[in-house]
């Protein structure tokens, strides 16, 4: 399962942007260190499910299906705030670091409105640029990469050069911890063009080059633009948004208080959604609460940003699609006879045998060709899956 490590300073409104993502009670309070442990939950990429293209109504058995829009499962691990030199050990920081290592991909949530110090600390809306939090935890995260790679370095590349051993393979095992794959060093070589230099021969700044990049690629950031309702979030999320590739505004809050309301069946809402409809009498207090968000959040940004940010991190950042593998091509079932049971996320770019393998190895092990439902063509190993393709996987050595 993909997971998704949230990360930011104290107060910025992670544990909020979390428990509206997962509807997990977590504590939620305005002061540091609130979140010792990391939570770890299940939130959802939501994407249109093809059952309405196909004109069936799916049984989903690995997610789930509302209102036309499939929900498919991912986890999320929401690590406590991040000061100033965690990557040297400060407040929690390197427990909270190592928290990240099998996160492949981060939602940096982070105060827009510029309310809370480097120290996480509430201070005047507009005091501090919401940009220099970006950059300190860029920088502890790549210190703290650049601390792995870098440890006993001379002692590894001499022993890596002389023994004429696959440089990707030893930096693969070095880095095993890190939930590093051989795609990502492999491309990471070749984007800062130390693909054909010795290990030996690396300087320091090929060594900060490679941690930088190997970063950016193995563990990309999505930023959340949270309190993006306060007014002085406006300027400040027009000027990240020039400079950083994924800002999504929102409100953590906004998004919990409808999720709240939905699961109270006060209105009806679909997460990600830009309008609910308030469906039960209310105290005028309360309706009054929601048309601020219906006004301020919904109407401003298209929605509250919180299930945006999560397809964002793993349709955009990650690259991911969504593939429905069934036994039945006419039926569109499995072998119990489930309508489009399981909605499986894999790589862009990836082969009906990589899909039977994410199912099963023995069905990867006996491929022999795959049915593009759609069409109804027979296709090999060299097709690149597209999004929301339904695919019938035949095998000699097990049924898809």
């Amino acid at each position: 399962m993909i997971t998704v490590g949230l990360i930011g300073k104290t107060n910025v409104g992670k544990s909020t942007f979390f428990a509206a993502s997962t509807m997990l009670e977590v504590e939620i309070a305005n002061r540091p260190f609130v979140t010792i442990e990391p939570n770890v939950g299940i939130a959802y990429v939501k994407q249109m499910c093809v059952h309405k293209e196909f004109n069936v109504k799916c049984n989903p058995r690995n997610s789930v299906c509302i209102n036309d829009y499939r929900f498919i499962p991912i986890k999320m691990v929401d690590v406590a705030g991040l000061i100033p030199g965690a990557h040297e050990g400060r407040g929690l920081g390197n427990k909270f670091l190592d928290d990240l290592r099998k996160a492949d991909v981060l939602i940096h949530v982070i105060d827009a409105s510029g309310s809370t110090d480097e120290e996480g600390i509430p201070v005047k809306p507009g005091t501090r640029d919401p940009e220099e939090d970006i950059s300190f935890i860029e920088k502890e995260i790549e210190e703290w990469f650049y601390s792995i790679v870098s440890k006993d370095w001379q002692k590894f590349a001499r022993t890596t050069d002389l023994s004429n051993k696959d440089p990707v393979d030893e930096l693969l095992s070095k880095l095993s911890g890190l939930s590093i794959n051989k795609y990502h060093i492999i491309e990471t070589l070749r984007q800062t063009k130390l693909e054909n230099v010795k290990l030996m021969q690396w300087s320091e700044d090929d060594l900060r080059n490679f941690s930088k990049k190997l970063r950016e690629i193995s563990k990309p950031i999505v930023i959340a633009a949270n309190k993006a309702d306060l007014p002085e979030a406006k300027q400040f999320i027009q000027k990240i948004t020039r400079k950083y590739k994924w800002v999504i505004p929102t409100s953590a809050e906004a998004e919990l208080a409808l999720r709240k309301a939905s699961k109270n069946g006060i209105i009806e809402y679909i997460p990600g959604e830009r309008e609910f409809k308030i469906i039960k009498p209310i105290p005028q207090k309360q309706k009054d609460a929601l048309e601020y968000i219906r006004k301020n959040v919904l109407e401003e940004f298209g929605s509250t940003g919180v299930q945006q940010t999560v397809n964002t991190a793993v349709f955009d950042a990650l690259g991911m699609i969504v593939v429905y593998p069934v036994e039945d091509e006419k039926k569109l079932t499995d072998h119990n006879g489930n309508i489009l049971p399981d909605a499986i996320l894999i790589k862009k770019g990836s082969t009906p045998r990589d899909l039977a393998l994410e199912i099963h190895s023995e069905l990867a092990k006996g491929f022999l060709y795959a049915i593009n439902v759609r069409n109804k063509m027979r296709v090999g190993d060299d097709y690149k899956l597209q999004n929301n393709d339904v695919i019938k996987i035949v095998s000699s050595t097990a049924k898809a």
